[in-house]
């Protein structure tokens, strides 16, 4: 395999492999890396993969290699692209962003599990007794460690632990989700939903059979995508700052880039920010014929 330049011959090129980039979180933190890369004065080359497997992801790292490329970053979300971080070339500078598992390559990540505790928490904190949560899909690092935060704020206060509805980050699956809660309304009282497009579907079903947010459940959702402001009602939620993930992605890409040093098992950890709006409140008393 044909890796980069020497460091005296540098391309000022960097790759990108990431996969999909229709889904606003990969999407966002393309973004945010291209961004930062165009301001550190570099050029980028992106492959983005259909999906993610080991295979696919080798040739990605080939193919940039081969076009000269001075160091790669490998959005690795899913656990099969965070397997695919042992075999890059030993002398390619890399950076993983969002693999919790980066072996001996650099991680650069939101804290997933922060974020989702910051949105339990708030929800317990309003007052609710316990909290239900729909899922992301189970090979997604970033569903782990929301699922995580959510199962480990519950257990700190020491409150029931629903089982976790399954979710595929598609606005269709939190639909589902949506249909199964709202026929448990008298003792489901507050979700909080893995993405924020799922959530956009939970909040369709609850209005489709007359369930009012936040009267009667309280919702949260995770990455405060451009839309959420405007669901109905808005959507109180967890942002994540995609900006500084690229920013710190293309400084450590560019510390190996400038030193020919490895950084080993650095992970430098981005902290997440609730966004409060008006999808959460305190829960209201039950109707006396519910109790």
């Amino acid at each position: 395999m044909t890796t980069r330049t020497s460091v005296t011959r540098r391309s000022r090129r960097l790759g990108i492999v990431s996969f999909d980039t229709t889904p606003y979180r990969p999407a966002s933190t393309v973004h945010g890396i291209e961004r930062a890369a165009r301001e550190a004065g570099y050029f980028v080359s992106i492959v983005s993969l259909r999906t993610i497997d080991r295979a696919g992801v080798n040739e990605a790292i080939g193919y940039l290699a081969e076009q000269g490329v001075d160091g790669v970053i490998l959005v690795a979300p899913q656990r099969s692209a965070a397997q695919a971080l042992a075999d890059l070339p030993a002398d390619l500078p890399a950076v993983a962003v969002e693999g919790r598992h980066g072996g001996d390559v650099p991680v650069v990540s939101v804290d997933q599990v922060e974020g989702a505790w910051q949105a339990t928490a708030h929800l317990l904190d309003l007052g609710h007794e316990t909290v239900w949560h729909v899922r992301g899909p189970d090979d997604w690092l970033e569903a782990e460690g929301r699922g995580e935060g959510w199962r480990a704020a519950l257990s700190a206060d020491g409150r029931a632990i629903p089982e976790a509805l399954a979710g595929d980050w598609t606005p269709r699956s939190g639909y589902l989700a949506g249909k199964v809660l709202a026929g448990r309304v008298s003792d489901v009282t507050a979700v909080f939903v893995a993405n924020d497009q799922m959530a956009l579907g939970l909040l369709r079903a609850f209005s489709e059979v007359g369930v009012k947010v936040p009267e009667q459940v309280s919702v949260v959702g995770f990455d405060d995508i451009p839309q959420s402001a405007y669901f109905t009602p808005p959507l109180t939620t967890v942002r994540q700052d995609f900006a500084e993930v690229g920013r710190l992605s293309i400084n450590v890409l560019l510390k190996q880039v400038e030193s020919a040093e490895p950084m080993g098992h650095a992970r430098l950890v981005v902290a997440p920010r609730l966004i409060s709006r008006d999808s959460t409140a305190r829960p209201r008393p039950a109707p006396p014929f519910l109790r």
